[in-house]
């Protein structure tokens, strides 16, 4: 099947649409200026002198870090935090954010990303899942209580050179070492999940109200390296009887043979994005 007779499927679908998932991975933010992460090169692309001392991204995103060497994780995520704060999100965002308002905003959204730039743009923070946490949130790291704040006062001043980061934020309630509310590796017993799981339940609860609803799943930039995104898509179009997939990915668009509902277009996000919603019309 050539693209465009894909997208106008595609387009139809939406346009047909009672109900819109969007599922979104990393590749969302590249067209924003966001670093790609993916394979070893990307990551260092992004962080040079992480190379220099041959670290890897799993060896940053383990809240064993925060133990050993506070500065340089506060340094990896510090700056994280202000490149996302600095960041405009792309026009995709609000060309979808468009798209579900024509839809009486019967949506939700379910993405791995933990930059907030859904919410940056004025979706709706209850109508959004984010399965790894979000940077814009901080927890204690010897986990003193269960509370979970707003990163929205703290500020990390982040030395380039030396890529250490000058102070370290703290836990508000025991003043011991704080750390991003973000799911890192090797971090199942001491991530804080009580609001992912509040999240969750009440995406459960749109899934349920709309189980006869004709749903199409817009997925964009979901990789395979950590597939969590697009298990979730393939799921919802598996398990629901009027759900259809729409998976726009550049390098990984390829959908499992299970899947029966699906189209692939292999392009880029804001590129996908911007191909569907201009067919689409918008009320």
């Amino acid at each position: 099947m050539q693209l465009e007779e894909t997208i106008d499927i595609a387009k139809r679908l939406i346009e047909d649409a009672e109900a819109i998932l969007i599922t979104a991975g990393a590749g969302m933010g590249v067209d924003s200026g966001l670093p790609d992460f993916r394979g070893e090169e990307g990551f260092w692309r992004a962080y040079p002198l992480l190379k220099d001392q041959g670290l890897h991204f799993e060896d940053m995103a383990t809240p064993k870090l925060f133990k050993t060497d506070p500065s340089l994780a506060w340094a990896f995520y510090g700056q994280r935090l202000n490149l996302y704060r600095a960041t405009t999100p792309h026009e995709g965002f609000d060309a979808l954010k468009e798209l579900v308002y024509s839809k009486n905003n019967n949506y939700f959204i379910y993405t791995s990303n933990v930059d907030g730039h859904f919410q940056k743009v004025g979706f709706d923070e209850e109508k959004i899942v984010e399965v790894h946490g979000s940077i814009h949130h901080l927890q204690c790291l010897n986990q003193c209580s269960k509370q979970i704040w707003s990163a929205n006062d703290t500020f990390v001043n982040v030395n380039l050179d030396t890529f250490l980061a000058l102070n370290i934020p703290k836990c508000s309630y025991c003043n011991a070492i704080a750390r991003p509310n973000i799911l890192m590796f090797g971090d199942w017993s001491s991530w804080n999940d009580k609001r992912y799981n509040q999240q969750k339940a009440r995406y459960n609860k749109w899934l349920k109200q709309n189980k006869t609803a004709c749903i199409v799943v817009i997925e964009i930039g979901a990789g395979t390296a950590i597939p969590t995104i697009r298990y979730e898509s393939e799921k919802v179009t598996k398990q629901f009887l009027n759900a259809h997939l729409i998976r726009i990915n550049p390098h990984d668009d390829f959908i499992d043979k299970s899947v029966k509902r699906g189209l692939s277009i292999p392009l880029g996000g804001l590129e996908g994005i911007k191909k569907l919603i201009n067919h689409v019309t918008i009320l």
